[in-house]
């Protein structure tokens, strides 16, 4: 398996609805392609421009067969990478 959680800040509190449902979407395509385990988009309660993307894919070839799908060609690099500072944790299960 492969574990990988992304922090992301949205710079503009103006950009975080749309960003919000660029995630929406994103997750959408995300979870239907194969490999995919889990794909959940968070918004923090606390932090209202901060999002959590919480993915499991099978393999890490399964997640970099996802790099060049839709949900990251057209709608993560292009419409919200510009827009956020990313942090990734690629991840280890531990129970």
């Amino acid at each position: 398996m492969y574990y990988l959680n992304v922090i992301l800040t949205v710079k503009d509190a103006g950009r975080v609805e749309s960003i919000r449902e660029l995630l929406a979407q994103q997750g959408r395509l995300s979870r239907d392609e194969p490999g995919c385990l889990r794909f959940e988009v968070y918004q923090s309660q606390n932090e209202h421009r901060r999002f959590v993307l919480v993915e499991t894919w099978e393999t890490k070839a399964a997640w970099e067969v996802h790099r060049q799908g839709k949900a990251v060609s057209e709608i993560y690099l292009p419409q919200v990478i510009p827009h956020v500072e990313r942090d990734s944790h690629p991840c280890a299960l531990i129970e």
